[in-house]
């Protein structure tokens, strides 16, 4: 690799990993009436990363593997940051702020190839408090497992009824693993969801997959094809991958959490642990469910105390009404969450859930 290249990648580097954890900062602490704050707190990072991403054009094309990635993910943190501006200025709405996120995993998607090559890179996909593990780095520098990474089944950005799923790097065949199903939020993607729980996943050993509902969002109401289509879904990985039958969860964000419920307290639904977050809840769900399935189902409920769209009380009367009927329910109520996804959540929920891989 040439000197001038190095130096290069050493400009860039610093200031586009910064500017990806401030856009999570935001997505996490996202609440409307804090925004200004929110983005007072994320800084300017983009600023250095303007200025420093135009040093990849001049590249010679041999270097095109590390080019596209990262000029792929500046442009996306750059988007992201430049709707949350206008945003900020006053000359937008939330609608604007939750457009501008999406580029967020999308930068996350396009630089998380370089993980195997780039150590920043690939610390950016391990959980910060697991960064200084010398045990797993150790695992995550050796070759990676021919069937592990990043997978897309009929799933581009668009399209509905398909999903992603990633298997970590680590992943060997000669042990059960853990899967989480996750679901994306109303008007969601699962290829965009998926990067809620990377992270996370390849740290700690289990399998994801996060699919997309057929419709826009999942069938709350009327007739369920997504049900039929998730259980397709788990039968095809645990099919072609190592899979722990005792550790299957499905868990989700607003519609997504609301319809683990749907899904997950059918009668024959795989899934062995429920985990809901910042969902809808309706007595009529207990009730309606069978009484055999529900009985000692361990389901976690999260909420956060701030969520302008589905009140906490909700989340409370739904702890109420499955520990009457039966089901073991553990209630975390995140005092300082909006309606937006807790990514520090999912190593306890790896945790609940058993363990890794």
């Amino acid at each position: 690799m040439s000197e001038a290249v190095v130096d290069d990648i050493v400009a860039v580097l610093p200031p586009l990993l910064q500017s990806i954890e401030a856009l999570g900062f935001v997505a996490r602490y996202l609440h409307p009436p804090d925004f200004a704050e929110v983005m007072q707190l994320a800084g300017t990072p983009d600023a250095d990363l303007r200025a420093e991403l135009p040093r990849l054009a001049a590249w010679p094309g041999g270097f095109a593997h590390l080019r596209e990635p990262l000029k792929s993910a500046g442009d996306h943190a750059l988007a992201a940051f430049d709707g949350l501006r206008v945003v900020d200025s006053g000359a937008g709405d939330l609608a604007g702020v939750f457009r501008a996120l999406r580029h967020l995993p999308q930068a996350l998607e396009a630089l998380y190839p370089l993980a195997a090559t780039l150590p920043p890179v690939s610390g950016l996909y391990v959980d910060p408090a697991l960064r200084e593990d010398d045990g797993l780095l150790a695992r995550l520098a050796q070759p990676k497992h021919p069937d592990s990474g990043v997978f897309h089944h009929d799933n581009e950005t668009g399209s509905r009824g398909g999903f992603s799923f990633y298997v970590p790097e680590t992943y060997t065949p000669d042990r059960e693993w853990p899967l989480v199903v996750a679901l994306h939020g109303g008007s969601g993607h699962g290829r965009l969801f998926l990067w809620s729980w990377l992270r996370d996943a390849r740290s700690r050993g289990a399998l994801v997959v996060a699919p997309t509902a057929i419709g826009r969002t999942w069938a709350l109401m009327g007739e369920d094809a997504d049900t039929p289509n998730l259980a397709r879904i788990v039968a095809f990985i645990r099919s072609r991958w190592s899979v722990d039958p005792t550790r299957l969860l499905v868990t989700g964000l607003s519609d997504g959490g609301t319809f683990c419920y749907v899904t997950g307290l059918e009668r024959e639904s795989p899934f062995t642990h429920l985990a809901p977050i910042a969902a809808s809840f309706h007595p009529l769900i207990a009730s309606m469910a069978d009484p055999d399935r529900l009985r000692g189902l361990p389901i976690q409920i999260v909420h956060g105390r701030h969520d302008w769209m589905f009140p906490v009380e909700l989340a409370r009367q739904a702890q109420q009404a499955l520990l009457a009927a039966g089901a073991d329910v553990s209630y975390r109520e995140i005092e300082d969450l909006s309606h937006t996804y807790p990514r520090e959540i999912n190593a306890a929920l790896l945790d609940w859930l058993g363990g890794a891989g």
